[in-house]
């Protein structure tokens, strides 16, 4: 069964007087333990189909399952419940807290949960991406490579299923971001989670197992 599944979603936008459709009959999947990477040129509907994958939008029609289950009709409290367990987010730009530490960063998106030891789990995922001596420096202290790190290590801290990675790589050179598709093609198989990934390099094409190329809102066969 696939961990996340959208079925013949349409997303449609009004802006003004007109109505902008952004994803015309999408179909797709991702399984636990592939990576699946979404390319397509700008204003092809690449963000707003990791929007859907992510639950951070919803469809016009058309079907969200996750894990099996349809998600579609979800509030967006049981949407929000959803993202915080069972999706992990790593963005191009980062968006790590300057004013925190590296380990307290991770922390963050755990910071409600009493029923594990944060710390400990934030500790051991900074150790595993190679950042066990960077446990407390702050982002400024950190290269870009780093902050990626401490960025993957966050968004696995609440064990999530689905990893979504908007342009991963985007502010790395290609030296640091073939490092960290590495590091991220480890993961994968060691949590045996699904990989999403939308991007433009093209390096990132030898690192993933399927490609999905979007056009126009349509995906291309």
């Amino acid at each position: 069964m696939s961990v996340i599944e959208l079925d013949d979603v349409v997303k449609r936008y009004e802006s003004g007087a007109q109505t902008v459709t952004a994803l015309k009959g999408v179909d797709f999947h991702a399984d636990r333990g592939e990576m699946v990477t979404i390319i397509g040129p700008s204003g092809s509907g690449k963000s707003t189909m990791l929007n859907m994958i992510g639950l951070l939008d919803t469809p016009t029609e058309g079907t969200v399952h996750l894990d099996g289950r349809n998600v579609t009709g979800f509030t967006e409290d049981e949407l929000t419940e959803e993202r915080r367990t069972t999706l992990g987010f790593v963005f191009q730009d980062f968006h790590l807290l300057p004013m925190l530490s590296a380990v307290e960063n991770v922390e963050l998106p755990s910071v409600w949960d009493t029923s594990v030891d944060r710390r400990d789990r934030a500790i051991d995922l900074l150790k595993r991406v190679g950042l066990g001596d960077r446990l407390d420096h702050t982002p400024d202290e950190l290269s870009g490579g780093q902050q990626q790190r401490v960025a993957i290590a966050r968004s696995l801290i609440n064990g999530p299923d689905i990893l979504l990675m908007d342009e991963p790589t985007g502010n790395l050179d290609q030296d640091t971001g073939r490092t960290i598709l590495e590091e991220v093609t480890r993961l994968k198989e060691e949590e045996n989670i699904a990989v999403v990934a939308v991007t433009h390099d093209e390096q990132m094409l030898d690192y993933t197992d399927r490609t999905v190329r979007i056009v126009d809102g349509v995906i291309q066969s």
